[in-house]
């Protein structure tokens, strides 16, 4: 079993561009993959564990399982670990950091929505919560249109707007500017990307400040529940995600991501629909991301060796 370190893996420097693809690619074999609902267990409070097991497609002989928690005494509160098999064998092939992986693909999924719903190219983005998620977020977004200025609004909270703006001052293809409520950001956006983790009451009440075209991708899924019961369509990147939440069956229209990207059914359709988008996070994604890291990395990697029984009958 090799061991994948947080370290070894950003040494990679893998462009935010690829991890872009790398999520369109794992969103089109999604139909062939063995995806089962993620478990969500919770210790305490709104602390939780996460298990989210996938197969990729017939033939990648690839099984991976993530265990992702939240603990808010933790520092950080978010982490995440992978363990990797051939599905052929049995045989683990590695245990992998996954903090790197969840935030990237994470991130790059928030880009294929906003790519794939956004009303035109030339959009007003807003971003709320401003921690490695949504900097995650941002550099898939400018690396992937570099050749495109990006007009971005971001929410203040204590020095992360500032602190934001600094990480990207070396990018020519974007601009910011900073509101100090989620009632200036919504109604001056056009895409509006919320990564924060926690949200206990909405964040814009006023269904009205809501432009007519905007695009809503709530990351976490939290503080936008209002916008279930009026916007025009809801996409999810797994039905069996979503089906639990309170208002699914008020949604107006509602599809899967996937089927979108793969041309099965429309996503946006005219200029002024508002239309929100719910990635709660597939297995998928890591499990893609996980066996193209492994897949450069085995040979440079920590072995240790697991002593299997091989009889038959052991007990």
């Amino acid at each position: 079993m090799k061991i994948v370190s947080q370290k070894q893996i950003k040494e990679l420097g893998i462009p935010p561009a690829e991890c872009v693809k790398w999520v369109r690619e794992s969103f089109l074999m999604k139909n062939n993959a063995q995806l089962p609902p993620k478990i969500s267990l919770h210790p305490q409070g709104n602390d939780f564990f996460n298990t989210m097991p996938c197969i990729l497609p017939s033939g990648s002989n690839v099984f991976s399982v993530k265990i992702v928690h939240r603990i808010a005494r933790a520092t950080p509160s978010l982490g995440s670990d992978l363990l990797l098999y051939n599905s052929s064998t049995g045989d683990l092939l590695a245990m992998m950091d996954a903090d790197w992986i969840t935030t990237m693909r994470t991130g790059a999924v928030a880009t294929l929505a906003a790519q794939t719903f956004r009303k035109n190219d030339n959009c007003q983005y807003g971003l709320i919560g401003l921690g490695n998620t949504s900097r995650a977020t941002m550099l898939c977004l400018l690396e992937s249109e570099p050749d495109k200025m990006h007009s971005v609004r971001l929410l203040r909270y204590k020095d992360q707007a500032e602190l934001f703006a600094e990480r990207f001052a070396a990018y020519k293809n974007v601009e910011f500017s900073v509101c100090d409520s989620a009632e200036d950001l919504v109604s001056s956006s056009d895409v509006i990307i919320s990564c924060i983790t926690e949200a206990k009451e909405l964040l814009c009440p006023t269904d009205s400040l809501f432009r007519q075209g905007c695009l809503v991708i709530p990351v976490h899924t939290k503080g936008f529940q209002n916008c279930d019961l009026f916007f025009d369509k809801v996409f999810g990147d797994d039905t069996g995600h979503l089906h639990g939440f309170r208002y699914f069956d008020k949604f107006r229209r509602y599809a899967e991501f996937g089927d979108v990207l793969n041309g099965t059914i429309p996503g946006r359709e005219t200029a002024d629909e508002r239309i929100l988008s719910y990635n709660i996070g597939l297995g998928l994604h890591d499990a893609v991301f996980a066996v193209r890291i492994y897949n450069v990395l085995k040979n440079n990697c920590l072995e240790i060796a697991l002593e299997r029984e091989t009889e038959k009958f052991w007990i």
